[in-house]
């Protein structure tokens, strides 16, 4: 269940009455839709043709008191498990509540806020009297920041206190904006470090997860009414410096949001529920023995026993789900093939790997990723595969597969006036391609990496959303892969491809989101027989969106033996061109 039950419809026609006799509760499919949506349905469906269900809604939403009954299917939502449906009692009560918080939300916010957003911020508000705490984690592009900064003005009389947001330092700007957009009334301020009294007369503050490490003294000696964590995968690992300073803090509820809860297996969201609920998730041990190991080993009932558990504390909806406004995200893949130059220094380098063994234990892991990062930057191009790379822009076309699809994508998105994103994994690369790209075009290409300050992030953002320049972004995914709003763009290429589906998908939702117009068209470059393929093979069978266990690419590779590691590094056929 998403969650989201005030507004869910079960796509169930005419046979309401006989619901429970006919179909099992898991059989049930809903769909979450607007008010508004809900009841230009019902205007186009007569009561006199069945639709029960739908007429019951419209009449309650009319009037949350109206003495109307509704059939079972207009309150079919399943569980998490999927053995019991929600009650009428519930499903009235919430949708009561959720329009009358819209009434209130609508005074303190300048955001039209949508239906789904306005029963964001009441689940909130409920998570929170019932454990202290909760975890948001909508897609990608549903307004999580938002409905946060609503979730605080909405709560910001009930105490002296200020609230505390910790994000990563690229966004504490973004979320400053955002607070003086969306909610005036609450006065807003970074904290960088330093006497926090200076802060006395503010309702929120803003601080960065690297200035939460090192005055870590000074944040937990305060009193917060309420924590905010937003990208909180940053604290996955529980036994980090900083994911001890959050949990050091002092406040009355604490708040996470994250659009991937889980990237590579289940102790990460473990992590992230002992922050927020530690009193109802403080035995890592037994999270373990209950869900983690038998989900690892194909537990279906673990997982759905898992979903139960968490789902008074974990939202999440997807676009699919919520936003049926949005246009279509169309993915692309291109196969490219190696240049002789590349497939030489493939094979030379790995050669050299087998020839010097993985090892064991944490030397065998630090081995293992040496060699794919440098496999993979080879994919890239040549050049790439000496640690100081040095090259000349009029030598490098026409020696990288991935490099010559790359231009000729740019060079008919400039034609057609298609503003364009291209990400990257690693920094050389993202500066070769810039060199590249002002090269063969003569245009500038802003380069959003994790070197530059707050303040050079910032005005390479707004450049870009504001239309200025040529319209072609280069985005490192870690950098720019979360927080952001690129509109702008409606094209996204990934150059080469991360460990992690989901970390991809977090940088794609950088154009598709909110206030997205146009068709988004994802691309992403993949050469033909090396470890790249292997990788884009395994982000087809798993995601990390789900809460599936370890669905990284590098896990997957970095637990195989040498013999299965080798084969599925070597070359496995001969390249095809670019198609």
């Amino acid at each position: 269940m998403t969650g989201v039950i005030d507004l869910a419809v079960p796509q169930l026609i005419d046979a309401g009455d006989q619901l429970h006799a006919q179909i099992s509760v898991s059989s049930i499919e809903c769909r979450i839709v607007d008010v508004d949506t809900l009841t230009d349905l019902a205007q186009a469906h007569p009561p006199s043709v069945g639709h029960r269900s739908l007429h019951a809604w419209a009449d309650l939403i009319a009037d949350p008191q109206r003495d109307v009954s509704l059939p079972p299917a207009a309150h079919a939502v399943p569980d998490a498990v999927g053995h019991t449906m929600t009650s009428e009692h519930y499903a009235r009560a919430t949708l009561a509540e959720t329009l009358a918080l819209k009434g209130t939300l609508a005074t303190l916010v300048t955001a039209n806020l949508r239906d789904y957003q306005v029963r964001g911020v009441g689940f909130l508000a409920e998570a929170v009297r019932a454990t202290g705490g909760a975890v948001l984690s909508d897609e990608m592009g549903l307004g999580k920041t938002l409905q946060a900064i609503a979730f605080l003005a909405n709560i910001a009389a009930e105490s002296d206190n200020p609230a505390l947001v910790i994000c990563p330092t690229s966004l504490v700007t973004n979320w400053l904006r955002e607070l003086e957009h969306f909610a005036p009334t609450l006065r807003a301020a970074a904290y960088r470090g330093g006497d926090l009294a200076q802060l006395d007369d503010v309702d929120v503050v803003v601080t960065g997860y690297p200035t939460l490490r090192g005055h870590q003294s000074s944040l937990t000696a305060a009193t917060w009414s309420t924590l905010v964590f937003d990208e909180a995968q940053f604290l996955k690992n529980h036994r980090t410096q900083v994911s001890k300073a959050a949990r050091g803090l002092n406040a009355t509820a604490r708040i996470a949001l994250t659009g991937t809860p889980v990237e590579n297996h289940l102790d990460e969201l473990w992590s992230i529920l002992n922050l927020v609920a530690k009193p109802r998730y403080g035995n890592r041990t037994l999270f373990r023995r209950r869900y983690t190991l038998p989900i690892a080993q194909g537990s279906t009932d673990a997982m759905r026993r898992m979903r139960a558990n968490i789902a008074p504390i974990v939202l999440g909806r997807t676009k699919a789900q919520v936003a049926t406004t949005l246009p279509a995200k169309l993915h692309t893949d291109i196969t490219c093939d190696l240049s002789d130059e590349q497939a030489a220094k493939y094979d030379a380098l790995l050669n050299a790997a087998v020839e010097a063994g993985f090892g064991e234990g944490t030397t065998r892991h630090g081995r293992i990723l040496a060699t794919l990062t440098r496999l993979k930057q080879v994919c890239n191009h040549p050049d790439l595969a000496t640690p100081d790379p040095e090259w000349r822009t009029t030598d490098l076309a026409g020696r990288s597969g991935k490099l010559d699809a790359l231009t000729d994508v740019i060079e008919t998105n400039l034609e057609t006036d298609s503003p364009t994103i291209i990400f990257t994994q690693y920094r050389r690369t993202g500066e070769l391609l810039r060199a590249h790209l002002t090269e063969v075009f003569g245009i500038s290409v802003p380069y959003l990496h994790g070197g530059l300050g707050g303040a050079a992030r910032d005005v390479i953002v707004d450049d870009y959303q504001a239309g200025r320049g040529s319209g072609i972004l280069l985005a490192s995914v870690k950098a720019a892969g979360t927080g952001l709003t690129l509109t702008r763009a409606a094209d996204v290429v990934h150059f080469d491809r991360w460990w992690n589906p989901a970390v991809e998908a977090q940088a794609s939702d950088r154009v598709h989101r909110i206030g997205q117009t146009r068709t988004v068209t994802v691309t992403t470059l993949t050469t033909a027989g090396t470890i790249e393929e292997h990788i884009a093979a395994m982000h087809r069978r798993k995601s990390a969106l789900t809460l599936d266990s370890d669905s990284s690419a590098l896990a997957e590779l970095t637990a195989l033996s040498d013999e299965g590691l080798i084969e599925m590094l070597r070359r496995t056929r001969d390249e095809e061109v670019c198609e």
